[in-house]
C-alpha cells in the first residue's frame, strides 16, 4: 500500500478470487478519514502491477502487461480516466518527479536502462547507457509482433525474434519456445534466462506465443486455460505455427526444436505425446510429467486445487484428461529434459519420469541435473552450462 503525499489516502492493489494467484488486481483507494474504499480499475481489464502517485496526488501512475508488452498508464484520480503513456517494452520501477516520469526500460533488443518522458505523455528519452560498451560489440536479431486467429477463432499474440546477419532469402531452422505459468507471457522484455537472442546469435529463428492463458490480453483471456490445460493451448501452438509458417517465408517450420520450462515444460511431455511428427527434438526444463503425482508432491498445493476445480482424489479425471503420463506410448521425438534438485514446486521425480520414459523406449534422450539449483537456474556458472548443453542438443538436430 502506499499513501498519498497530503496523507488523506491510500492505495493498494487487491484480488477478488481467494486462492487464486492469477486473478486480477484492481487498485483500490482508500479514504483515510472515512474508510470509505473506491475501485479505480472495475471497469479495465487490465491487472495492475505497480502504482504510484503524482507528485500533485491528482493521478496515479500506473503498470499493467499489456498485449506483449508491460506499459506504463496514468489515472485520473478526479475523473477516472486512464491514458496509456509508453507503448512497447517493459517499462517499470516508475517514479514521477515534476513534470517528468522517470522509469527503466528494456526490450528484446535492449537490456534494462533509465527512461524518462514528460507526465502528460510523450516520447520516452533514454537517460543511461550503462550497457553500450558491450552492446557495441555484440549483434542482436530484430524483432515483430504478429497475430493471428487461434482457438474459436479469436485473436492470439506472439513475437518472431530473426537471426543475427538475418537474409530473407534464407530460410533458417526454428527455436519454438513456450512460456511457464501456465498464466504468463513471453513479452516484450530482456529476459535474463529464457532470452531469444542466444537462438538469434546462433542462427535460429524464435517464435514464442502467449496462447489461451496467458497474461496482458485480458482476465477472461487468462482465466481460460483453468481446467483446460491441454486443449486451447494447444491448438493455438499448432495454429501459431502454421501462421508464421505461411506469413515467415524464411523460417523453415519442418526444421524445428520445442523448448520449454514449468507449464512450457509440461507443455513439452504433452507435445511428445499430442503433436509428435512437429519437432526434431524438445527441451523440457522442469516440467510435469505425471499431474496425479505432481499433485501429492508439489509444495503448493492450492495452485492445482484452483486449476484442475479440486483435489486429484475427488477431481481426478480433471487431472487424468490431460495428464502426459498417460500418452507416453505415443512419444518419439528426442528429448533433453532439465532439472533442479532444490526444485518444490515441480520435484525431480517429475524430470527422472519423463527421462525414464524415453530411455525405456529407445527414444534419444539427455538428462542435466542441477543438484543446487530451484525452479530457476540461477547461478552464474550453472546458467553457462545449461546453454551452452541447450545450444549443443540445437546443433545435433537443427544442423
Amino acid at each position: 500500500p502506499q499513501e498519498n503525499h497530503a496523507g488523506t489516502q491510500l492505495a493498494y492493489v487487491a484480488m477478488s478470487t481467494p486462492g487464486y494467484e492469477s486473478d486480477k488486481f484492481n487498485l483500490i483507494i482508500m479514504d483515510l478519514k472515512t474508510g470509505e474504499r473506491k475501485n479505480l480499475t472495475s471497469n479495465w481489464d487490465r491487472s495492475v502491477i505497480e502504482f504510484s502517485f503524482s507528485d500533485d496526488d491528482k493521478f496515479i501512475f500506473v503498470t499493467t502487461q499489456d498485449v506483449g508488452n508491460k506499459n506504463i498508464y496514468k489515472i485520473d484520480l478526479l475523473k477516472g480516466k486512464i491514458k496509456k503513456l509508453t507503448r512497447s517494452g517493459k517499462n517499470f520501477a516508475f517514479k514521477s518527479r515534476g513534470k517528468q516520469l522517470i522509469f527503466l526500460h528494456s526490450d528484446f533488443k535492449m537490456p534494462t536502462e533509465i527512461f524518462s518522458m514528460p507526465v502528460t505523455g510523450g516520447k520516452p528519452q533514454q537517460r543511461t547507457f550503462f550497457n553500450k560498451p558491450v552492446l557495441s560489440k555484440i549483434k542482436m536479431g530484430d524483432y515483430q509482433q504478429f497475430s493471428f486467429k487461434g482457438w474459436n477463432g479469436e485473436k492470439v499474440y506472439g513475437y518472431v525474434v530473426k537471426p543475427v546477419d538475418f537474409k530473407p532469402q534464407k530460410k533458417y531452422p526454428l527455436t519454438f519456445l513456450i512460456h511457464g505459468g501456465p498464466q504468463g507471457s513471453f513479452y516484450n522484455q530482456f529476459h535474463y534466462r529464457w532470452n531469444p537472442q542466444i537462438y538469434a546469435a546462433e542462427g535460429y529463428v524464435s517464435v514464442m506465443i502467449d496462447f489461451h492463458g496467458s497474461t496482458g490480453y485480458g482476465q477472461k483471456f487468462t482465466d481460460s486455460i483453468q481446467n483446460d490445460w491441454g486443449g486451447k493451448p494447444l491448438t493455438d501452438l499448432k495454429k501459431g505455427l502454421n501462421a508464421v509458417s505461411r506469413k515467415y517465408k524464411f523460417i523453415d517450420t519442418t526444421n524445428a526444436c520445442a523448448l520449454g520450462a514449468s507449464y512450457g515444460g509440461y507443455m513439452i511431455n504433452w507435445i511428445a505425446g499430442q503433436w509428435n511428427d512437429q519437432f526434431k527434438c524438445l527441451v523440457n526444463h522442469d516440467g510435469i510429467f505425471d499431474n496425479r503425482m505432481m499433485y501429492f508432491s508439489t509444495e503448493e498445493l492450492w495452485f492445482p486445487e484452483r486449476e484442475f476445480k479440486g483435489t486429484y482424489y475427488d477431481k481426478s479425471a480433471n487431472y487424468e484428461k490431460y495428464n502426459p503420463v498417460n500418452f507416453v506410448n505415443f512419444w518419439k521425438t528426442p528429448m533433453f529434459v532439465i532439472q533442479g534438485g532444490q526444485d518444490y514446486r515441480i520435484p525431480e521425480s517429475q524430470s527422472l519420469g519423463a527421462f525414464t520414459a524415453l530411455q525405456r523406449q529407445n527414444i534419444p534422450g539427455q538428462l542435466l541435473y542441477f543438484p543446487d539449483e530451484n525452479h530457476w537456474v540461477l547461478k552464474p556458472a550453472n546458467a553457462l552450462k545449461w546453454h551452452d548443453e541447450v545450444l549443443a542438443w540445437l546443433r545435433k538436430y537443427l544442423k
